[in-house]
Protein backbone atom coordinates (compact mmCIF):
# COMPACT_ATOMS: atom_id res chain seq x y z
CA UNK A 1 0.00 0.00 0.00
CA UNK A 2 2.85 2.35 1.04
CA UNK A 3 4.74 1.64 -2.24
CA UNK A 4 1.61 2.44 -4.03
CA UNK A 5 0.95 5.23 -2.52
CA UNK A 6 4.59 6.96 -3.16
CA UNK A 7 4.36 6.10 -6.78
CA UNK A 8 1.23 7.21 -7.39
CA UNK A 9 1.61 10.80 -5.75
CA UNK A 10 4.96 10.91 -6.97
CA UNK A 11 4.07 10.57 -10.77
CA UNK A 12 1.12 12.06 -10.49
CA UNK A 13 2.82 15.10 -9.36
CA UNK A 14 5.62 15.62 -11.64
CA UNK A 15 3.70 15.03 -14.64
CA UNK A 16 1.06 17.60 -13.66
CA UNK A 17 3.63 20.19 -13.22
CA UNK A 18 5.39 18.95 -16.19
CA UNK A 19 1.61 19.36 -17.84
CA UNK A 20 1.60 22.42 -16.35
CA UNK A 21 4.50 23.99 -17.61
CA UNK A 22 3.95 22.91 -21.27
CA UNK A 23 0.42 24.13 -21.48
CA UNK A 24 1.48 27.83 -19.89
CA UNK A 25 4.71 27.40 -22.47
CA UNK A 26 1.86 26.87 -25.42
CA UNK A 27 -0.27 29.51 -24.76
CA UNK A 28 1.34 32.28 -22.99
CA UNK A 29 4.22 34.72 -23.98
CA UNK A 30 6.85 35.85 -21.28
CA UNK A 31 8.49 39.32 -21.84
CA UNK A 32 12.22 38.38 -22.68
CA UNK A 33 15.65 39.59 -20.41
CA UNK A 34 18.09 41.65 -21.91
CA UNK A 35 20.73 38.84 -20.82
CA UNK A 36 22.01 37.26 -24.16
CA UNK A 37 22.15 33.67 -24.43
CA UNK A 38 22.90 31.13 -21.82
CA UNK A 39 26.00 29.85 -21.75
CA UNK A 40 28.54 27.74 -19.02
CA UNK A 41 29.09 31.15 -17.09
CA UNK A 42 25.63 30.79 -16.60
CA UNK A 43 25.29 27.36 -15.17
CA UNK A 44 28.39 28.28 -13.01
CA UNK A 45 26.09 31.06 -11.36
CA UNK A 46 23.22 28.82 -11.25
CA UNK A 47 25.17 26.02 -9.50
CA UNK A 48 26.58 28.32 -7.14
CA UNK A 49 23.38 30.31 -6.36
CA UNK A 50 21.51 26.48 -5.53
CA UNK A 51 24.64 25.62 -3.41
CA UNK A 52 24.64 29.11 -1.57
CA UNK A 53 20.72 29.10 -0.76
CA UNK A 54 20.59 26.15 1.60
CA UNK A 55 22.91 27.44 4.09
CA UNK A 56 21.27 31.37 3.55
CA UNK A 57 17.92 28.93 5.08
CA UNK A 58 19.46 27.13 7.85
CA UNK A 59 21.25 30.71 9.04
CA UNK A 60 17.50 31.94 9.53
CA UNK A 61 16.49 31.89 13.04
CA UNK A 62 13.08 29.96 13.44
CA UNK A 63 10.24 31.48 12.31
CA UNK A 64 11.87 33.71 9.87
CA UNK A 65 12.76 30.49 7.49
CA UNK A 66 8.84 30.19 6.04
CA UNK A 67 8.47 34.36 6.00
CA UNK A 68 11.26 34.32 3.36
CA UNK A 69 9.69 30.89 1.79
CA UNK A 70 6.60 32.73 1.46
CA UNK A 71 7.94 36.11 -0.05
CA UNK A 72 10.00 34.21 -2.42
CA UNK A 73 6.45 31.97 -3.71
CA UNK A 74 4.94 35.48 -3.85
CA UNK A 75 8.01 36.99 -6.09
CA UNK A 76 7.73 33.91 -8.06
CA UNK A 77 4.18 34.34 -8.81
CA UNK A 78 3.82 38.06 -9.15
CA UNK A 79 6.52 38.09 -12.02
CA UNK A 80 5.54 34.48 -13.50
CA UNK A 81 1.88 35.42 -13.85
CA UNK A 82 1.91 39.03 -14.83
CA UNK A 83 1.44 38.09 -18.84
CA UNK A 84 -2.01 36.28 -17.59
CA UNK A 85 -3.24 38.71 -15.25
CA UNK A 86 -2.13 42.25 -16.02
CA UNK A 87 -4.22 43.96 -13.67
CA UNK A 88 -1.63 44.57 -10.43
CA UNK A 89 -4.27 44.67 -7.75
CA UNK A 90 -5.92 41.69 -9.16
CA UNK A 91 -3.01 39.68 -9.11
CA UNK A 92 -1.99 40.22 -5.96
CA UNK A 93 -5.24 39.91 -4.84
CA UNK A 94 -5.15 36.47 -5.73
CA UNK A 95 -1.44 35.48 -4.75
CA UNK A 96 -2.20 36.85 -0.95
CA UNK A 97 -5.57 34.52 -1.04
CA UNK A 98 -2.69 31.58 -2.34
CA UNK A 99 -0.31 32.40 0.30
CA UNK A 100 -2.77 33.24 3.00
CA UNK A 101 -4.45 29.75 2.41
CA UNK A 102 -1.47 27.69 3.16
CA UNK A 103 -1.15 29.17 6.46
CA UNK A 104 -4.81 28.94 6.78
CA UNK A 105 -4.76 24.98 6.19
CA UNK A 106 -1.51 24.44 8.45
CA UNK A 107 -3.18 26.80 11.41
CA UNK A 108 -6.37 24.77 11.28
CA UNK A 109 -5.59 20.81 10.19
CA UNK A 110 -1.28 20.55 11.03
CA UNK A 111 1.72 19.85 9.07
CA UNK A 112 0.31 16.37 8.67
CA UNK A 113 -2.83 16.87 7.41
CA UNK A 114 -4.24 16.83 3.32
CA UNK A 115 -5.24 20.03 3.09
CA UNK A 116 -2.11 21.56 3.78
CA UNK A 117 -0.27 19.38 1.59
CA UNK A 118 -3.37 20.07 -1.38
CA UNK A 119 -2.15 24.04 -0.26
CA UNK A 120 1.31 24.33 -0.66
CA UNK A 121 1.61 21.61 -3.43
CA UNK A 122 -0.65 23.60 -5.30
CA UNK A 123 1.46 27.24 -4.57
CA UNK A 124 4.86 25.01 -5.35
CA UNK A 125 3.38 24.15 -8.46
CA UNK A 126 2.62 27.17 -9.67
CA UNK A 127 5.68 28.52 -8.95
CA UNK A 128 7.46 26.22 -10.91
CA UNK A 129 5.72 26.52 -13.94
CA UNK A 130 6.69 30.30 -13.73
CA UNK A 131 10.69 29.98 -12.88
CA UNK A 132 10.73 27.23 -15.98
CA UNK A 133 8.99 29.38 -18.25
CA UNK A 134 10.88 32.68 -17.35
CA UNK A 135 13.99 30.51 -18.20
CA UNK A 136 13.25 28.37 -21.22
CA UNK A 137 11.29 31.25 -22.35
CA UNK A 138 14.29 33.73 -21.74
CA UNK A 139 16.55 31.50 -23.66
CA UNK A 140 17.74 29.09 -21.49
CA UNK A 141 18.43 25.54 -24.10
CA UNK A 142 18.33 21.93 -24.10
CA UNK A 143 22.26 21.52 -23.84
CA UNK A 144 22.55 24.34 -20.42
CA UNK A 145 19.89 22.02 -18.54
CA UNK A 146 21.45 18.98 -19.15
CA UNK A 147 24.87 20.40 -17.46
CA UNK A 148 22.61 21.77 -15.28
CA UNK A 149 20.97 18.28 -13.84
CA UNK A 150 24.16 16.16 -14.53
CA UNK A 151 25.79 18.91 -11.79
CA UNK A 152 22.79 19.20 -9.54
CA UNK A 153 22.85 15.14 -9.81
CA UNK A 154 26.55 15.15 -8.17
CA UNK A 155 25.65 18.41 -5.64
CA UNK A 156 22.29 16.10 -4.21
CA UNK A 157 24.37 13.16 -4.30
CA UNK A 158 26.72 14.50 -2.24
CA UNK A 159 24.62 17.00 0.15
CA UNK A 160 22.33 13.87 0.40
CA UNK A 161 24.82 11.28 1.58
CA UNK A 162 28.32 12.31 2.37
CA UNK A 163 27.45 15.96 4.15
CA UNK A 164 23.61 15.81 5.58
CA UNK A 165 22.88 19.66 4.42
CA UNK A 166 19.55 18.20 2.95
CA UNK A 167 18.03 16.13 5.42
CA UNK A 168 19.49 19.55 7.66
CA UNK A 169 17.66 21.83 5.52
CA UNK A 170 14.34 19.25 5.53
CA UNK A 171 14.42 19.38 9.39
CA UNK A 172 14.52 23.24 9.41
CA UNK A 173 11.00 23.24 8.23
CA UNK A 174 9.64 20.64 10.28
CA UNK A 175 6.56 22.26 12.02
CA UNK A 176 6.21 25.45 9.44
CA UNK A 177 4.07 26.42 6.92
CA UNK A 178 5.77 26.84 3.43
CA UNK A 179 7.52 24.26 2.90
CA UNK A 180 9.73 24.00 -0.82
CA UNK A 181 8.36 20.74 -1.59
CA UNK A 182 4.77 19.37 -2.96
CA UNK A 183 3.17 16.04 -1.64
CA UNK A 184 0.30 14.73 0.30
CA UNK A 185 0.50 12.79 3.45
CA UNK A 186 -2.28 11.49 5.49
CA UNK A 187 -1.54 10.96 8.98
CA UNK A 188 1.56 9.44 10.06
CA UNK A 189 1.66 6.31 7.94
CA UNK A 190 1.52 7.38 4.61
CA UNK A 191 3.51 10.30 2.67
CA UNK A 192 5.08 11.35 -0.33
CA UNK A 193 6.83 14.58 -0.95
CA UNK A 194 8.98 15.34 -3.93
CA UNK A 195 11.48 18.41 -3.44
CA UNK A 196 10.54 21.53 -5.19
CA UNK A 197 14.17 21.42 -7.07
CA UNK A 198 13.12 18.03 -8.15
CA UNK A 199 9.46 19.37 -9.74
CA UNK A 200 11.87 22.17 -11.09
CA UNK A 201 14.15 19.68 -13.02
CA UNK A 202 11.55 17.88 -14.14
CA UNK A 203 9.76 20.61 -16.23
CA UNK A 204 12.95 22.21 -16.95
CA UNK A 205 14.25 19.21 -18.93
CA UNK A 206 10.74 18.59 -20.29
CA UNK A 207 9.68 21.90 -21.47
CA UNK A 208 13.23 22.60 -23.00
CA UNK A 209 13.11 19.49 -24.91
CA UNK A 210 9.70 20.10 -26.12
CA UNK A 211 10.94 23.62 -27.40
CA UNK A 212 14.04 21.76 -28.84
CA UNK A 213 12.80 19.22 -30.63
CA UNK A 214 8.87 19.62 -30.22
CA UNK A 215 6.96 16.64 -29.71
CA UNK A 216 9.93 13.36 -29.74
CA UNK A 217 11.54 16.08 -26.96
CA UNK A 218 8.14 16.37 -25.20
CA UNK A 219 7.86 12.16 -24.93
CA UNK A 220 11.28 11.87 -24.37
CA UNK A 221 10.99 14.43 -21.58
CA UNK A 222 7.74 12.66 -19.80
CA UNK A 223 9.16 9.25 -20.36
CA UNK A 224 11.92 10.13 -18.20
CA UNK A 225 9.70 11.78 -15.44
CA UNK A 226 8.27 8.58 -14.99
CA UNK A 227 10.97 6.01 -15.16
CA UNK A 228 13.89 8.18 -13.43
CA UNK A 229 11.98 10.72 -11.77
CA UNK A 230 8.94 8.76 -9.60
CA UNK A 231 9.41 4.85 -9.96
CA UNK A 232 12.88 4.81 -9.75
CA UNK A 233 13.50 6.66 -6.61
CA UNK A 234 10.24 4.75 -5.14
CA UNK A 235 11.65 1.80 -5.93
CA UNK A 236 15.15 2.60 -4.64
CA UNK A 237 13.88 3.80 -1.48
CA UNK A 238 11.82 0.14 -0.47
CA UNK A 239 14.83 -1.94 -1.77
CA UNK A 240 17.27 -0.74 0.14
CA UNK A 241 14.84 -0.77 3.28
CA UNK A 242 13.93 -4.44 2.26
CA UNK A 243 17.98 -5.26 2.24
CA UNK A 244 19.64 -3.19 5.04
CA UNK A 245 15.73 -3.12 7.00
CA UNK A 246 16.33 0.74 7.61
CA UNK A 247 14.69 2.65 5.50
CA UNK A 248 17.17 5.89 4.42
CA UNK A 249 15.69 9.29 5.36
CA UNK A 250 16.35 10.95 1.50
CA UNK A 251 16.94 9.34 -1.82
CA UNK A 252 17.81 11.85 -4.07
CA UNK A 253 15.70 11.68 -7.20
CA UNK A 254 18.40 13.48 -9.37
CA UNK A 255 20.93 10.86 -8.68
CA UNK A 256 18.75 9.00 -10.90
CA UNK A 257 17.54 11.60 -12.67
CA UNK A 258 20.26 13.85 -13.81
CA UNK A 259 22.33 11.18 -15.84
CA UNK A 260 19.47 10.30 -17.62
CA UNK A 261 18.14 13.43 -19.02
CA UNK A 262 21.93 13.96 -19.82
CA UNK A 263 22.00 10.76 -21.74
CA UNK A 264 18.50 11.51 -23.22
CA UNK A 265 20.17 14.94 -24.47
CA UNK A 266 22.88 13.37 -26.10
CA UNK A 267 20.36 11.14 -27.93
CA UNK A 268 18.13 14.24 -28.89
CA UNK A 269 21.02 16.18 -30.55
CA UNK A 270 21.29 14.20 -33.47
CA UNK A 271 18.20 15.51 -34.30
CA UNK A 272 19.88 18.56 -35.45
CA UNK A 273 20.72 21.58 -33.75
CA UNK A 274 17.72 22.65 -30.82
CA UNK A 275 15.16 25.44 -31.84
CA UNK A 276 14.89 28.57 -30.42
CA UNK A 277 11.95 30.09 -29.36
CA UNK A 278 11.71 32.41 -32.79
CA UNK A 279 11.73 29.28 -34.92
CA UNK A 280 8.14 28.26 -33.81
CA UNK A 281 5.12 29.51 -34.74
CA UNK A 282 2.99 29.79 -31.61
CA UNK A 283 -0.75 28.51 -31.96
CA UNK A 284 -3.81 28.05 -29.71
CA UNK A 285 -4.03 24.74 -30.39
CA UNK A 286 -0.27 23.64 -31.44
CA UNK A 287 3.48 24.75 -30.18
CA UNK A 288 5.43 22.44 -32.38
CA UNK A 289 5.20 23.84 -35.85
CA UNK A 290 8.52 24.55 -37.36
CA UNK A 291 8.15 28.51 -38.72
CA UNK A 292 8.64 29.34 -42.27
CA UNK A 293 11.83 29.52 -44.04
CA UNK A 294 13.44 33.05 -44.68
CA UNK A 295 12.64 34.16 -47.60
CA UNK A 296 15.78 34.50 -49.93
CA UNK A 297 16.78 38.56 -50.10
CA UNK A 298 17.76 37.98 -54.07
CA UNK A 299 14.34 36.47 -54.38
CA UNK A 300 12.06 39.24 -52.84
CA UNK A 301 14.66 41.86 -51.97
CA UNK A 302 13.39 44.15 -49.26
CA UNK A 303 12.77 47.85 -50.13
Amino acid sequence: MTVFFQLTVTAALALAVVFGTIAYFRAVRTARPPVGVFNGRDIFMMMGFVLALPYVYLALPGIVLPCVLALVFAGGLSVGYQPLIGNGRVRWALITTLIASVLAAHLAFGETAPPYWVANSCVVALVVVSATNLNVQGGMRLKNVAWFLLALAAYDAFFAWVVPLTQELADAVQGYPYAPAAGLRIGEDLGAVVGMGDLLAYSLFTTTAYKAYGKPGLRTGITLVVLFGAVLPVAALHLIAAVTGDAPGIIPAQVFFGPAAFTAYQVLRRRGPERRMADIVFRRDRADVPAPAPVRAEARPVA
